[in-house]
């Protein structure tokens, strides 16, 4: 036998070596590990918050954490440590879902209900530890207060708002805050950057940044936070919509959406709605939310790699345990 293995002591096995296996949930199911996974990496995002309605803030982005070596967690944070498991075994996951658009109630400018977005949901990895993380904040307006946004990233504030949600620490970025135009909101908050806040007389905060990750292989950019909304009136004859942060950050809508309204030409786009599964916050909703509502944020996701494992050549024993074994009377040939 120790011939033949080299003049390693024990039976003569082939070496094995486990190929990483990375698996990725765009919907709540069960992870089995493969059977020599000790420990995994991973990508986990929440749902993203929808965008506020009548010129309302951009949603934001769902709590993102990361353990991938050598990449960035949500909020500034640097990768988690790799979480531990036992092989061949079930682990649960959670997908979060999106935050619900702003109802569109119809109606012009002053004449609508004043509705923010819906919150996004939790996104879990269920190991031993469970790695979970938080739902985008709602895009909010004028009338409601910051609470209702905050979330994984915080959502931006609407038109008259003064400051916008706050994110989670190690997870994502607050929403912007709102200055006292009559015509503009603020972007959502995004894994990698705050909402912007209007950076002047008629144009809206574009929502913040996500994160990349090569999880999967290629470079992906999530959690992005959504632009926040506006309108264009005869007094102000441009409202430049927020643009969606990179990341899948929905883009805010601008009032009105066709040409000839109220005299003006028509504006660059409606609101959009956040990317599935990318965890980004929806578009804020221009002055009439039946042509340009708050859109709903992008579902989550959870990304799964299992490194690739080491050789195991079992039957194989060391020189500690061959002569604690003979010591002991317990060793066999």
């Amino acid at each position: 036998m120790a011939d033949s293995n080299g003049g390693v002591i024990g039976v003569d096995n082939p070496p094995t070596e486990q190929a990483a296996v990375v698996t990725t949930f765009n919907s709540s199911g069960t992870l089995t590990t493969a059977p020599y996974t000790t420990t995994l990496q991973y990508v986990v995002v929440a749902g993203g918050g929808g965008g506020g309605g009548q010129m309302g803030g951009g949603g934001g982005a769902g709590g993102y954490r990361s353990s991938v070596p050598g990449e960035a967690s949500g909020g500034g944070a640097s990768a988690e440590p790799t979480t531990p498991v036992s092989g061949g075994s079930p682990y649960p996951i959670t997908v979060g879902g999106a935050g619900a658009a702003s109802p569109e109630t119809g109606g012009g400018s002053g004449t609508t209900s004043l509705l923010p977005g819906g919150a996004g949901s939790a996104s879990t990895l269920g190991t031993p530890s469970p790695i979970s993380t938080v739902g985008g904040g709602a895009g909010l307006v004028q009338t409601v207060s910051a609470p209702v946004a905050i979330g994984g990233s915080g959502g931006g504030n609407g038109r008259f708002g003064s400051s916008g949600g706050a994110g989670t620490s190690n997870q994502g970025f607050a929403g912007g805050a709102n200055n006292p135009d009559d015509n503009t909101a603020s972007g959502g908050g995004g894994a990698a950057a705050a909402g912007s806040a209007p950076p002047g007389t008629g144009v809206s905060g574009a929502g913040g940044a996500g994160v990349a990750s090569s999880i999967t292989g290629s470079p992906v950019t999530r959690a992005g936070g959504g632009g926040g909304g506006g309108r264009r009136d005869g007094t102000q004859q441009i409202v430049t919509m927020g643009a969606g942060g990179a990341g899948g950050g929905g883009h805010g809508g601008v009032w009105p959406t066709t040409p000839g309204s109220l005299g003006l030409p028509a504006p660059v786009a409606r609101s959009t709605e956040a990317t599935a599964n990318t965890g980004g916050g929806g578009g804020g909703g221009a002055a009439n939310p039946t042509t340009a509502p708050g859109r709903a944020g992008g579902s989550g996701v959870v990304i799964v790699k299992e490194p690739e494992g080491p050789f195991k050549c079992s039957g194989v024993w060391d020189m500690n345990a061959l002569y604690d074994n003979v010591k002991a009377g317990t060793w066999t040939t």
